[in-house]
């Protein structure tokens, strides 16, 4: 295959990393996917093998090269996007002292509330942009100071997937501004390490690495690796940013008045500003894209897992029938959900089955039907529970919207896209119209639209536009819209009345649930 250029995008996520080979114009010609495994051999522990990770890049960039057939020479760069909120603990000889402790570890949790009760943790969020939540490498820190202090003496660099991809094909320790606000160890005016944040985690600037922008790349990669994966050695590799705010930028949700909303597994809301904003009442993220695009918003633990519970643990029946007609469960499933009222009748699902980030950041928070009545029956539980994962995002929505104004068009982005009775369920609960971009993988698009602007291609963002179309819009239904309107104020203040119930309910479950396996 013969081109004049092409751009690889690789996204280091938490179940599996991807790279997409890109034209120019934004057209994907080349993929490869690797999956791994989440190591949880309790209900607290998240953790993954880093060199399972690192063979992960070096096969999916492999793959991609050879399944595309360009020439290594045609490949303008390779340019990188990850997960964030992940912990590595390494030596003075960049021996692996941990495993990759990801976003979804809870065991920093009791260190996550001493932060916030004891030691000014509110004020360290305003600065810094990432909540106070076990999620929070500052927690980990923390935590892993406390109750690890023989590894935590040890350790010579504390550094995140990437940083640990980066050391492996370059031999030094550098950490880009994106995934470095997401630490909470970053002051975001400053861009440099918050003084307070580092005493609070018991390190210093030396036990981290080198700050850089999004925008800087790379060149040296080691040799051996480049020929394993079929490249030049001479090809620049972008380091990147943060994968969330990467599908902002893939998505084409960078201008004023647009915000991104993804749910897949889980699910996140992001909008992008021109400076750094954190919210006074602490219910949103801002991560940087660069220097000047921040993004604010905030992630939810519970997005189509729900859906997946129910129909693992529910829907037996349903299964089968869709087996016996060639159709997909879940396509069973929500035409079940068409069936019943916008409103469920009243029933209320709060989809709090793994605690809560945005807004509660709760990690005790569970979840509940309220309303259940006689009358229901299993096609209302199921419509209640797609509802409750659209209001929990709506109320995601508005606090950001307190921070960054109104939206006029939400972007909307992963496996739900699928299924036209969830795109039309988003923009009856936001009230907004909803637009489904055109565009494969969208953290790696992102990536690869940030290294033509690091490399001067071109002087904005605004290309994205014509890389991408729309394969559905999608209008709120008026009167869908005024009952959701209606139940809403109804699901905020549930979570608040539930709060200290929340926790006893947690302690219980820790106590006997948690003991028993």
């Amino acid at each position: 295959m013969t081109a004049s250029a092409y751009y690889l995008g690789v996204d280091i996520g938490t179940t599996s990393t991807k790279a997409v080979l890109f034209t120019k114009n934004g057209k994907a010609i080349s993929k490869s996917a690797v999956h791994y495994p989440l190591h949880t051999p309790n209900p607290l522990v998240a953790e993954q093998d880093p060199n399972e990770i690192f063979q992960a890049v070096v096969t999916t960039i492999k793959e991609t090269m050879q399944t595309s057939r360009i020439h290594p020479k045609a490949l303008k760069f390779v340019a990188f996007s990850s997960a964030m909120h992940s912990l590595i603990a390494v030596d003075e000889v960049g021996n692996l002292l941990t495993n990759s402790i990801t976003w979804a570890d809870t065991r920093s949790a009791p260190y996550a509330k001493e932060i916030n009760d004891k030691k000014n943790g509110h004020e360290i969020y305003l600065r810094t942009g990432t909540p106070i939540h076990p999620m929070s490498p500052l927690a980990k820190l923390l935590w892993l100071r406390t109750e690890e202090p023989a590894l935590f003496q040890r350790a010579h660099k504390f550094i995140s997937i990437k940083e640990y991809i980066f050391s492996r094909l370059f031999h030094s320790y550098v950490i880009d501004y994106s995934i470095a606000s997401a630490t909470g160890l970053l002051n975001l005016e400053a861009l440099d390490w918050d003084e307070e944040a580092l005493q609070v985690a018991g390190i210093t600037p030396e036990n981290l690495s080198t700050l850089v922008p999004t925008t800087k790349t790379f060149t040296g990669v080691d040799e051996v690796i480049c020929k394993e994966m079929g490249i030049d050695v001479n090809t620049p590799f972008l380091i990147g940013a943060s994968d969330g705010v990467l599908s902002n930028l893939g998505v084409n949700a960078i201008e004023s008045g647009v915000t991104a909303v993804t749910i897949g597994t889980s699910g996140a809301i992001r909008t992008v500003t021109d400076k750094p904003k954190t919210d006074p009442l602490g219910r949103t993220f801002c991560y940087a894209l660069t220097e000047k695009h921040w993004v604010v918003g905030g992630p939810v633990n519970n997005g189509g897992m729900i859906l997946r519970w129910v129909r693992d643990e529910f829907a037996a029946s349903e299964v089968e029938t869709a087996k016996r007609l060639g159709m997909d469960p879940y396509d069973v499933l929500t035409r079940m959900a068409e069936g019943v009222a916008p409103g469920s009748d009243g029933l209320l699902f709060h989809p709090f089955m793994t605690g809560e980030r945005a807004p509660l950041w709760d990690a005790n928070a569970r979840a509940s039907f309220f309303g259940l009545s006689i009358h229901h029956q299993k096609q209302h539980m199921v419509r209640a529970v797609l509802e409750g994962v659209m209001f929990n995002l709506r109320t995601v929505l508005l606090a950001v919207t307190a921070l960054t104004g109104e939206p006029k068009r939400i972007q909307a982005t992963g496996g739900f896209a699928r299924s036209a009775m969830w795109r039309q369920l988003m923009a009856d609960v936001f009230h907004k119209p909803v637009v489904i971009p055109e565009s494969y993988e969208s953290s790696c698009l992102g990536a690869i639209v940030l290294g033509m602007y690091a490399t001067n291609e071109i002087d904005d963002f605004s290309v994205v536009s014509e890389m991408i179309g729309a394969t559905h819009t999608h209008q709120p239904n008026e009167a869908a819209s005024a009952v959701y309107d209606e139940l809403l104020p109804l699901f905020i203040r549930l979570p608040q009345v539930l709060k200290a119930e929340y926790e006893n309910i947690a302690n219980f479950q820790r106590k006997h649930v948690n003991n028993a396996e």
